[in-house]
């Protein structure tokens, strides 16, 4: 069974009587072990297929199942169980409490999953490059140590699909090599990792290329 399917994916936006198609009839399917990058130029619909496939908005069409249980168009109680049980999520922002450090946020998602670890938490930060930035809150990061500290958070919970966008923005190169060795850790055990990229060091790592133009998917 995959892990996450998404079948014919519209979505519009309207402005008066302007309307714009940010994506237009995509499916895809991702399966355990996969690691996937959702590649495409800045307003291609990267974001927004993201966003869907989260349960964060809702298509106009088509449909979004995670581990085999339909996510559109239900209750946000029922999207946002399906959230915490099942998916991580790294958006372009948003992706952090204010109010907490980024250890504190990396725990309030284990918490809701219900599997606090304290091990867990420093083999994580540490991973993220971010052991001396655990008790730094959100606003006293900078742009790339925010990218990672959201990571580490849509990863806390060990889900089945990490859905992330940009996840190595603003890093050095020895960062992006130190967050995709952690990426293809998740993988082999199990799990798939899709995500919108703009790094060709990212993409190259992945095992499948998606390329999206204008809303719709088209060959790599």
């Amino acid at each position: 069974m995959p892990l996450l399917t998404a079948v014919e994916l519209y979505r519009f936006y309207h402005r008066g009587d302007d309307e714009t198609a940010a994506l237009r009839g995509i499916s895809l399917q991702m399966r355990a072990g996969e690691f996937v990058a959702l590649l495409g130029p800045s307003g291609s619909g990267k974001s927004t297929l993201l966003a869907c496939l989260a349960g964060l908005d809702e298509p106009d069409g088509g449909y979004v199942e995670v581990m085999g249980r339909r996510m559109s168009r239900r209750p946000e109680a029922v999207r946002a169980a399906l959230r915490a049980r099942h998916l991580g999520v790294l958006m372009q922002s948003a992706n952090l409490f204010e109010h907490l450090t980024v250890e504190g946020n990396v725990r309030l998602q284990m918490s809701l999953a219900g599997q606090v670890d304290r091990r867990g938490i420093e083999l994580l930060l540490e991973g993220m490059g971010l052991t001396d930035r655990r008790l730094a809150r959100p606003s006293q990061l900078s742009g790339g140590e925010a990218a990672r500290a959201g990571l580490a958070v849509a990863l806390a919970a060990n889900p089945q699909v990490l859905l992330a966008d940009e996840p190595t923005a603003e890093v050095d190169s020895a960062t992006e090599a130190r967050i995709l060795r952690h990426l293809a850790d998740h993988c082999h055990a199990g799990r798939a990792i899709l995500v919108a990229t703009h790094s060709q060091a990212l993409a190259s790592h992945a095992d499948r290329l998606l390329v999206i133009r204008d809303g719709r998917l088209i060959d790599a």
